[in-house]
């Protein structure tokens, strides 16, 4: 769905105005007032280094290599576009799905691209985009997350199920029914081999593949994002301008207030595992590192013009890519900042 960034937000409050003789007046100075605001509030953000226009019809997923050499972005027209690092020149692309590209992971030699899709297929290319595995799932794959160390690959679906495959030959390992709806996000955690999901419905569930799946506390609002702490003890996960902290030994539950105006729709953590990047969409698109423990913004980025959908960091900590409703791709060098711009 396309949507509008908070900046935009002046063109519903106009609507409402009492129409009569002083109606020029009052608009005018509404707009000079919200203009005001919005100059004087703005904090400085800092650029990308590159930015791709229209990488997309509509930017959905954004995923480093594991070398950090290549970036994968895919969008609603279902295309891959690989990027080559450090200086983000496109390299090969191909239609890899008929509908939205809902995941993107690279092989650990980076040899393969795993890509899912809400067409509800899963599959396997090499880099010049021949498919060399690919399984038609039940149900539209609404997000999916990897981890080829743990050789695993986890997909939510349309229909509120979840499913576990291998990743070195997609055999299913597991399958669950778990929500009433539509599944949001699903995460992994390497370290102590857990999944968990969030639903339309509001449930978030964390299961291992030998014990129980544990329903967590309900968030005040769905779950949009989540993401494992690296130690594994917390999972993070975004709402509605707010983000989400569950304790995972005795599953308290705490929301953070941020400084998102909208959707908090993707988040992952820094290489160092200090910081939490995070992207919003609806009434916002802004992008931050933000500390997990008081969800305070720790480092600022250009937002977006359209609402943001995806955000990544390399492993070795230089870069940070995200994507938008705008179809551009956006990278910055964390190594070498651009100065800040309001």
């Amino acid at each position: 769905m396309r949507c509008v960034t908070r900046n935009s937000s002046i063109t519903g409050k106009l609507r409402v105005l009492p129409p009569g003789p002083s109606r020029s007046r009052l608009l005018l100075l509404v707009l000079a007032i919200w203009l005001v605001n919005a100059c004087a509030v703005r904090p400085l953000a800092e650029p990308p280094a590159v930015i791709h226009a229209d990488a997309h019809n509509g930017g959905t997923v954004v995923g480093f290599s594991h070398s950090g050499e290549l970036l994968a972005s895919g969008g609603w027209e279902g295309a891959i576009q690989l990027w080559q690092m450090p200086g983000g020149a496109p390299l090969q692309r191909w239609q890899a799905h008929s509908d939205s590209v809902n995941g993107v992971a690279f092989s650990v030699d980076d040899a393969l691209l795993i890509t899912a899709g809400y067409d509800g297929e899963l599959v396997a290319w090499t880099l010049d985009g021949k498919a060399v595995r690919r399984v038609t799932t039940a149900a539209p794959v609404t997000h999916m997350v990897a981890n080829p160390v743990l050789d695993r690959v986890l997909t939510g679906h349309s229909d509120g199920s979840v499913r576990l495959w291998r990743f070195s030959d997609f055999a299913l390992l597991s399958e669950q029914q778990l929500h009433h709806g539509r599944v949001k996000a699903v995460a992994i955690d390497p370290r102590m081999r857990r999944y968990a999901s969030s639903g339309s419905d509001g449930n978030v569930y964390v299961w291992s593949e030998t014990g129980e799946t544990v329903e967590l506390p309900a968030p005040p609002t769905d779950a949009w994002s989540l993401v494992f702490s690296p130690g594994g003890r917390q999972l993070f996960g975004g709402t509605w301008f707010r983000l989400l902290r569950w304790d995972l030994e005795n599953h308290a539950l705490t929301v953070l207030p941020t400084e998102h105006h909208g959707i908090i729709r993707a988040i992952q953590f820094s290489a160092s595992g200090d910081e939490l990047a995070s992207i919003s969409r609806q009434t916002d698109s802004s992008v931050y590192f933000l500390d997990p423990e008081t969800a305070g913004v720790t480092r600022r980025f250009q937002q977006h013009d359209l609402c943001g959908a995806a955000i990544t960091t390399s492993r070795d900590g230089r870069y940070l890519a995200t994507t938008s409703d705008d179809a551009s791709v956006r990278i910055w060098d964390l190594k070498t900042p651009h100065s800040p711009e309001r």
